[in-house]
């Protein structure tokens, strides 16, 4: 199976689709030269400019361009840049694509998938360093995934692109340059599957995009302490695989949720209260929880590195579940 990184992955997937489909088109800021991160690299040699459309600096442009595209038949795929500038589109985002199909009773679809870059590293600041998906999942009508690997990247990317309504895939920062191999056949990942990373007896890691890595490491030295951990990964948000969900928790009795994002309100909150509505009869502990203080991410690389979750945190939860 050929290995290749997660940001070649979603570069393999624009490809892939844009060759299978006219109307797939890619826009954004600056990158026909694939900035920032280089997943837009070498389309605009293939596909064109006209398919390929850099942008003013005007997210709000930018979403509300492709929301008429998409209701008029085109296909786009928003660049965001970075997940924070969405703040300022947040009304073409919330307020019309979210509620597109809804407030036209069902007549008009809205295949729009917005890439979003989002997460804590390389001391980027306070305005290029958030986890905002938990907006998104408090809106109705959007869907939102979150990758781990490369060939997860690659599949849920070529499934929001198919899909009739608006999809947001989160893609971590940090996950560009890792590493994993990918199927050589095409391969798509359905919206609504979640996925075990690792089986485990003792305990359930549900983990989210970077922090999979994570759980994935804590996971193994928890293993050097004879205690078995099952790491899961939702891969999607809305929807969302709760029969998986339950079915591990089943099996391990305690739960540890694992996020890079901000402690309340978050999408880790969510989760445990999804966890705590279908599985509370099976748990032998309260729901523990890994996340971010509540505070905004410093540009100090010493401070970003200290609100930043990691494993160890993950491993300390499990360990004090396991008392």
């Amino acid at each position: 199976m050929p290995v290749m990184d997660f940001g070649d992955a979603l570069n393999l997937a624009l490809k892939e689709e844009m060759r299978r489909d006219g109307r797939v088109y890619c826009i954004g800021e600056d990158i026909v030269l694939g900035l920032p991160f280089g997943v837009t690299k070498g389309l605009a040699e293939e596909f064109g400019l006209a398919r390929v459309r850099n942008a003013p600096i005007s997210e709000a442009a930018i979403v509300g361009s492709s929301l008429g595209a998409a209701m008029t038949g085109l296909v786009p795929v928003v660049d965001m840049h970075f997940a924070d500038f969405v703040t300022c589109a947040m009304d073409e985002v919330v307020n019309q694509i979210a509620k597109s199909r809804y407030m036209f009773g069902g007549q008009i679809a809205c295949p729009l998938t917005l890439r979003m870059p989002y997460g804590i590293g390389k001391s980027a600041g306070g305005h290029h360093s958030n986890s905002v998906e938990a907006w998104f999942v408090n809106t109705p009508g959007l869907k939102v995934c979150m990758p781990s690997t490369p060939a997860d990247a690659r599949g849920l990317l070529k499934t929001a692109i198919r899909d009739p309504d608006p999809v947001l895939i989160f893609e971590h920062r940090a996950l560009y340059r890792v590493q994993g191999e990918v199927p050589a056949e095409e391969t798509l990942v359905p919206l609504g599957a979640a996925d075990v990373k690792r089986a485990g007896t003792d305990v359930t890691v549900i983990a989210t995009a970077r922090m999979v890595g994570e759980a994935l490491l804590a996971a193994e030295m928890l293993a050097e302490e004879g205690i078995s951990a099952e790491v899961v990964d939702p891969r999607s948000l809305v929807p969302l695989d709760r029969a998986t969900l339950a079915a591990s928790v089943a099996k391990t009795h305690r739960v540890v949720i694992a996020e890079e994002g901000p402690m309340r309100a978050s999408v880790g909150a969510w989760l445990a209260w999804v966890v705590m509505e279908q599985s509370f009869d099976e748990l032998d502990a309260p729901i523990a929880r890994v996340a971010a203080p509540d505070v905004p991410i410093p540009f100090s690389p010493p401070m970003e590195a200290f609100v930043t979750a990691h494993a160890g945190q993950i491993v300390a939860a499990a360990r004090e579940l396991m008392k």
